[in-house]
């Protein structure tokens, strides 16, 4: 069985909210898998971005925002997710490579 098809399962949970990608870090405690680890801290990624904007948008009163960041949100999530089920690495456009640099400690 290949890396990314044993950790394809782990991949796709780190999608499902922040609540998942915290699940999906548990998971890949023990046995370490290096596919999984990938979409974990894209996810990781993701899910982070995602809020500290929202709490952003919050107590700034911009109420447009919204609109640009669910959308922005929602592609970065499917593109991680289609990428996960197609047992691919593809990092996202910009901050993937960060993403990768940053979750240094994510298992």
């Amino acid at each position: 069985m290949s890396e990314s098809s044993s950790g394809k399962t782990t991949a796709i949970i780190s999608y499902i909210t922040i609540v998942g990608c915290l699940i999906a870090i548990t998971m890949n405690i023990e046995p370490k898998n290096a596919f999984a680890r990938f979409h974990i801290r894209q996810a990781f990624g993701i899910h982070l971005l995602y809020h500290s904007f929202a709490f952003f948008l919050n107590y700034s009163g911009v109420n447009s925002g919204w609109i640009v960041l669910y959308a922005v949100y929602f592609l970065c999530w499917v593109y991680g997710l289609l990428g996960a089920i197609g047992q691919k690495k593809q990092l996202l456009p910009v901050l993937g490579p960060y993403f990768q640099k940053w979750f240094t400690f994510i298992p």
